[in-house]
């Protein structure tokens, strides 16, 4: 039996504590917040979408960094497990679309009730308002943690459950990288994900807060396309926003960093060229006398309409009878291509998670413990692994800290 000190009440932290503690070994949580799952109670708008229901196979493909990593967390503590154990722990969940699970009560609370429910059960201790500045180890192995006010807990093991650098006013603020910095641990460089992204063009500043959904998103440069997929989006004041963008951005935020990247809306995906034609054709036989601006209203959205209308090089007056043959076929490149430059994403105070972190290099993925520091296992945002919207990114937390918790000797 160990005595156990785990850094961070998030859900990494509690879900470590609690498997720690199932595990028979003394168990002290601190968090420096004046309460625990902070983070949890805005997820999903404050309904808390905690997992995915998805088949294991599937929740891999939305995995965006370091997918292998994962494999022992993962089967280890899965989705059916998760939901199981809150179900177990006095809240019942429902699965939406998407197969996002949530608590039936629509409540990010009762998430964090069922995870202080369970470390009280087998008997964690907490301590809030309590901030650590360091990890001590001698001789390669952790023999206990300093605190903000000079105090020192001694323990056998320390879990670091810290977060990332995302939501910053939750106390996410990156300190678990300078814990590990300080134990010569590599950390990659951070970046912001599952973020929105700002654009260039003015002209779309008059869309705010219209969304389209089935719409395609293409992000690419002249040489690569870094993501293309189907969904729902959302355009800012900034630029655009919505599920599509979020997921987008996972895969450019570093490449931004260098350069801007073009976005291609195709604004009728489930039309192929010749069929856009065809129906343009019709509408331009129906209706001879009418202008540009009356046929794209027929497809689109009245202020995307007009914006259209005004990147095209044909004359609002012009009639659609006397529209060219290369003018539709402007109008149908418009249609499946409408063209964005993305200069920057609205760095961490918007994103949901942070990419970058502790190098999982570091770690034995069977164990979360780290390699060169005996007794130190680190789990959850902190590291070096990141996933798509729709609950894997808490998944992944819950998972990688019931995997430290149990694998303590």
């Amino acid at each position: 039996m160990s005595n156990v000190v785990v850094i961070g009440g998030g859900a990494a932290g509690m879900m470590a504590s609690y498997s720690a503690g199932m595990c028979g070994h003394n168990v002290l949580l601190l968090e420096k917040n004046e309460k625990l799952g902070k983070k949890i109670y805005i997820t999903g708008k404050g309904r808390c979408n905690f997992t995915n229901a998805c088949d294991i196979s599937d929740f891999f493909k939305n995995i965006v960094t370091n997918e292998k990593f994962l494999y022992s967390s993962l089967y280890t503590f899965s989705p059916d497990q998760m939901m199981e154990f809150i179900k177990q722990h006095g809240t019942p969940i429902k699965v939406e679309r998407g197969n996002r699970a949530f608590p039936v009560s629509d409540h990010a609370s009762d998430i964090t009730k069922a995870l202080s429910a369970a470390m009280k059960e087998v008997g964690v201790k907490v301590r809030l308002n309590t901030a650590v500045t360091k990890i001590l180890v001698e001789n390669q192995k952790v023999v206990g943690v300093k605190l903000k006010n000079n105090e020192t807990i001694v323990c056998d093991h320390v879990i670091l459950a810290s977060g990332g650098n995302s939501y910053q006013s939750t106390g996410s603020n990156g300190d678990g990288y300078g814990f590990a910095r300080n134990l010569n641990l590599k950390v990659c460089d951070i970046a912001p994900a599952l973020v929105p992204l700002e654009t260039k063009e003015d002209d779309i500043l008059s869309l705010q807060g219209l969304s389209l959904k089935n719409v395609s998103l293409k992000v690419c440069d002249e040489k690569k396309t870094y993501y293309d997929d189907f969904g729902e989006m959302l355009f800012t004041h900034f630029g655009i926003s919505g599920p599509l963008v979020l997921s987008a951005s996972s895969y450019v935020t570093k490449v931004l960093k260098k350069k801007d990247l073009k976005a291609y809306i195709d604004l009728k995906p489930a039309l192929t060229y010749d069929k856009l034609e065809q129906r343009i054709l019709r509408l331009i036989k129906d209706n001879p006398k009418k202008g540009i601006l009356f046929l794209l209203k027929d497809m689109l959205p009245g202020k995307l309409a007009e914006v259209c209308s005004n990147r095209l090089d044909i004359s609002l007056e012009k009639h659609l009878c006397d529209i060219t043959k290369e003018e539709r076929n402007q109008i149908i490149l418009m249609l499946k291509g409408f063209e964005l430059t993305i200069t920057n994403t609205r760095g961490f105070k918007e994103a949901i998670v942070t990419q970058g972190g502790i190098d999982v290099k570091e770690l034995n993925p069977s164990t979360m413990e780290v390699k060169s520091i005996k007794g130190l296992s680190i789990c959850g945002e902190v590291l070096d692994v990141d996933a798509l919207t729709g609950g894997f990114n808490l998944q992944i937390a819950f998972s990688t800290g019931y995997l430290a918790g149990i694998s303590i000797e």
